[in-house]
């Protein structure tokens, strides 16, 4: 049995999203005994990208639209550039966001994931990071952006490269035990 067993996160994505960040942390979380979903937009199979290459794919288990902040003890939002940019344009994606975070449950985004969270309007005030071109975004949203490999201020987790999947990683189960 794991130290997170009978803990459920869910995981938001869509195409383009960075493959080491989903798979990565998906993994070590169900190594650890949770329990681990997967939304997207359409139940289709989705993209990820090693960089900017093609990547692995993976199925949907369920549609953002259907997803419930109230069946999950977290949220992990996964980086790759073209990801957050679809989704942050979804309103029911930001709307699931807004609702983890005005939940205060854990809301664990990496690299460009933290776009999601501006676009959720749950930074300000929030010490965060994020990959480096995204930075600015952070501050313009009120988030005092720092350079560390994994940042937790309240229910609010967030990282800044593939790099630093296993401390972001260790950040969101620390948070889910708590």
């Amino acid at each position: 049995m794991g130290d997170l067993e009978g803990k459920k996160v869910l995981i938001v994505a869509t195409n383009r999203f960075e493959e080491s960040e989903l798979f990565g942390p998906r993994e070590l979380l169900m190594a650890r005994g949770a329990t681990v979903t997967l939304a997207s937009l359409a139940l289709e199979a989705i993209l990820g990208t090693v960089h900017d290459a093609p990547g692995r794919t993976i199925e949907p288990d369920l549609l953002i639209a259907d997803a419930h902040e109230a069946d999950y003890d977290a949220l992990l939002l996964p980086g790759g550039v073209g990801n957050p940019d679809r989704l942050r344009t979804e309103a029911t994606a930001i709307e699931l966001i807004r609702a983890f975070a005005d939940a205060g449950k854990p809301v664990a985004a990496i690299c460009h994931g933290p776009w999601l969270l501006v676009e959720a309007d749950v930074v300000r005030g929030k010490r965060v990071t994020s990959w480096p071109s995204i930075r600015t975004d952070l501050r313009n949203a009120g988030g005092e952006v720092v350079d560390e490999a994994a940042v937790t201020d309240g229910n609010i987790i967030t990282s800044r490269e593939p790099d630093d999947v296993p401390a972001f990683t260790e950040a969101l189960a620390q948070a889910l035990q708590s």
